[in-house]
């Protein structure tokens, strides 16, 4: 039976569940050269997992849990040990034998917190649709990340569509939000495998890099209220997104909804002192929008959680260590104020 909207509570998460390795180093060398790592530290990603960390972490008052897949190993227990201190429910994560955990080796630049990555997939490859019970659950919100990391869910149909669509699409017959988030890769795609997507996406997350590569709109060194960042949101609800796609880049956010309001929030100004990485910084940001959107706050507010949850985030080198209450993550953008002014237009 479809539970109504108003009836439900919580928020589901599924997709990459990842062990990341963060090395700090005095730089990124070329080829056959050297950097210095000056610490390291282990830390659990993913987009799942940062979500729901963040959003426990941001105190939110509703239930949360996760879907998915790691190794019957050490790193797969420490993400299902960590769910459970969390308050996140984990009964839908399950441990596969004769799969690793999926590993990402983090280089964070000290000075400037610019990453590299090098990632092992592990059993995140072989999450597929029959993985997800979404009948059962009683959430509001179904989110997935980050597409373009999770082979057995991107390949296309005969129809053009995903293996990701068809959950998402089982999500939203069943009473859900759905949203997404990607991942900056070179391998795939990646037009193909979101345009065979996003036609059962209610809000997509995407960075300025991601969305020019979709909608082939330029977008290096546009501001968030630029005609070039308008351009490429009104391309990608042309490929189907169905309520709100949103842009985040380190200048700011900006979102437009199929009913064509546009909403543009700068980033906090936050001091370089201040900033420890940039690791997570825009799961942050999805969990602040996807907690306002859950308590039916306004797209203007959601994007200034996002803001303020991802300041927040950047204070540590971690993913989600820098996450404080939503009200103290507030507290940063009016202690530091926004780039530019929060904005609102109507197209």
């Amino acid at each position: 039976m479809r539970i109504p909207w108003e009836e439900r509570s919580g928020i589901l998460a599924g997709g990459n569940w990842i062990v990341d390795k963060v090395k700090i180093v005095d730089r990124y060398p070329e080829r056959e050269r050297l950097a210095d790592v000056s610490s390291e530290s282990v830390h659990l990603g993913g987009s799942p997992c940062n979500l729901l960390t963040d959003l426990a972490r941001l105190g939110a008052p509703f239930p949360l849990a996760g879907v998915g897949l790691v190794g019957a190993d050490a790193d797969g227990e420490r993400i299902l040990a960590h769910c459970r201190a969390s308050g996140i429910d984990a009964t839908g994560i399950l441990s596969l034998t004769g799969a690793a955990t999926s590993t990402t080796d983090v280089m964070s630049e000290e000075g400037t917190g610019k990453r590299t990555f090098f990632h092992h997939r592990g059993a995140n490859a072989r999450l597929k649709s029959h993985h997800f019970d979404l009948e059962r659950t009683p959430a509001r919100v179904f989110h997935l990340g980050y597409l373009m990391l999770l082979d057995g869910l991107e390949a296309l149909r005969k129809d053009g569509r995903t293996g990701a669509y068809g959950v998402l699409e089982q999500a939203r017959s069943c009473g859900l939000k759905t949203s997404i988030d990607v991942v900056s890769s070179e391998a795939g795609d990646f037009t193909a495998v979101l345009a065979g997507t996003l036609p059962a996406v209610d809000i997509l997350f995407l960075n300025e890099y991601e969305a020019e590569k979709t909608t082939g709109v330029p977008l290096q060194n546009a501001g968030p209220d630029s005609p070039a960042m308008r351009s490429a949101l009104s391309g990608l609800l042309r490929m189907g997104v169905r309520e709100w796609a949103v842009i985040h880049s380190p200048q700011g956010a900006c979102a437009l909804g199929a009913d064509g309001s546009f909403h543009c929030q700068g980033s906090v100004c936050l001091p370089q002192a201040r900033i420890a990485g940039t690791v997570g910084a825009g799961d942050a940001f999805a969990a602040g929008v996807l907690y306002g959107i859950h308590e039916e706050r306004g797209m203007e507010e959601c994007l200034a959680y996002g803001a303020c949850a991802a300041a927040a985030c950047l204070t540590a080198h971690g993913s989600s260590e820098g996450i404080l209450p939503l009200r103290e993550c507030l507290v940063l953008g009016e202690r530091y104020g926004y780039l530019g002014e929060a904005m609102v237009r109507k197209s």
